[in-house]
């Protein structure tokens, strides 16, 4: 029988009646053996996401050398989930393990992990599955590396040996037992590690929405929702703010061609988006652009200098400028005599200064500058590369509502195109172009 891993997000963790209603959905399909799962997510939208009051405990110690006030609010949520299932399981000592260790251990990393703990051991009782702890799963080197290789191995010799188990997500440890932890909303890749190293067939995404939307319904009223894309769509909208689900959950699926299928713990009923390797021909003849997404907060470094083009290394001597000042950047149009980097505001913070200055002294530029307030807008699709005028109809719709283009960057795939426009005019440009698109 092909095999398929479920992963549940926050929302669905948040409290007993939506635990209750992922139990239902893993009992209604044998083939939901392996279930990664979330720390629980807010209630209500004045709530708290755990894995916050989690790292405010992480704070309190570093502050006060305590956190029981903090623990004590977690520690109610857990009994009251735990009660309310009705289900017989001592939280209570679990609870008191974690803050003992919270203090023994006093990682940041190890006390925002404990959510997903406690929400696997939860769930695993409400099931009736095996708990499997992912620090016995999940291989990290000594500064927090992730091993990919080596976790495939481990995981496909444990779980080979267990019919059904719940496996907390976001996180593991290394040689020594030392908890690390992906990135924030890591536990989407903990479910696609797992999916691999047991041979998925599928792996479902359970959230709280019916999948990915072609644009991002607050800014655009009613989008259309994306039945398939592949994994690269998937890589560009995520990473360009579509944040359904994690950018990095597809590589350790994308080797074995297992598909994601992102549905609603909500809505259960709905088909959701479907994530494939490929598209087929009926895919990319039925639709120009699959989706948009956006960034907001980021500056233009503009160089001039003329015969940029006919001076060796003037590229390297740039870019050696903001790997001294550890500055990443997003992208880098060029011209003849004139260069633009685009970076996170984040990464060139109080940084300004000092960056033009050298980048002066090394290659001593006729013009330097640098203009924040800029967004990032993405289209993406397959169907752009057998599409005659698509970045014509793009710029002709931003121009029709008199938006500037200060940067345009097409990839090499031809499969998207991104434009740096004003901040100010970030709503308008992503409405401007989709309505371009979806008529």
């Amino acid at each position: 029988m092909s095999i398929t891993v479920v992963k549940f997000g926050g929302t669905s963790m948040a409290d007993a009646k939506a635990i209750t209603q992922v139990a239902d959905i893993i009992n209604q399909d044998k083939r939901r053996r392996y279930v990664v799962v979330s720390a629980p997510g807010k209630r209500f939208s004045q709530d708290h996401k755990v894995t916050d009051m989690l790292y405010a405990c992480y704070h309190d110690l570093q502050i006060n050398g305590e956190c029981a006030d903090t623990f004590n609010k977690i520690r109610e949520r857990f009994k009251g989930i735990v009660q309310d299932l009705g289900i017989s399981l001592d939280i209570d000592a679990y609870l008191d393990e974690v803050e003992r260790d919270m203090h023994k251990y006093n990682s940041a990393e190890f006390c925002a992990s404990r959510g997903e703990y406690l929400s696997a051991v939860i769930v695993a009782k409400k099931l009736g599955f095996d708990f499997i702890d992912a620090k016995d799963l999940m291989i990290f080197t000594d500064n927090g590396e992730f091993e990919a290789e080596l976790t495939n191995e481990r995981v496909k010799q444990v779980l080979n040996n267990v019919d059904k188990a719940v496996i907390p997500g976001f996180y593991g440890a290394d040689a020594s037992g030392i908890v690390h932890t992906f990135s924030r909303g890591g536990s989407d890749v903990s479910g696609a590690v797992v999916a691999r190293a047991v041979g998925a067939s599928l792996y479902e995404n359970w959230t709280d929405v019916n999948g990915f939307m072609s644009a991002d319904p607050r800014i655009v009223a009613n989008p259309k929702p994306i039945e398939k894309l592949s994994y690269k769509e998937l890589r560009e909208l995520a990473y360009m703010g579509a944040n359904v689900l994690h950018p990095e959950s597809i590589f350790p699926v994308r080797a074995s061609g297992i598909p994601i299928n992102i549905r609603n713990t909500f809505c259960p009923q709905a088909d959701g988006t479907m994530i494939v390797p490929e598209l087929d021909d009926s895919e990319l003849n039925k639709r120009v652009i699959t989706g948009i997404a956006g960034k907001k907060g980021y500056s233009i470094v503009y160089i001039e200098k003329s015969m940029m083009n006919s001076e060796l290394g003037f590229v390297r001597k740039v870019l050696a400028v903001l790997e001294y000042y550890n500055i990443s950047f997003e992208h880098l149009p060029t011209g003849i005599d004139t260069m633009s980097i685009i970076i996170p505001d984040s990464e060139l913070a109080a940084k300004e200064d000092v960056v033009v200055e050298r980048i002066k002294s090394v290659v001593r530029p006729d013009h330097i500058e640098i203009k924040s307030g800029i967004s990032l807008v993405a289209t993406v699709g397959h169907g752009m590369s057998y599409k005659p005028g698509t970045a014509s109809a793009l710029c002709g719709a931003l121009a029709k509502e008199n938006i500037n283009i200060r940067m345009i960057d097409q990839g090499s795939s031809e499969m998207n195109i991104i434009v740096g426009i004003a901040t100010s005019d970030y709503e308008r440009a992503i409405n401007a172009i989709y309505h371009a698109f979806q008529k």
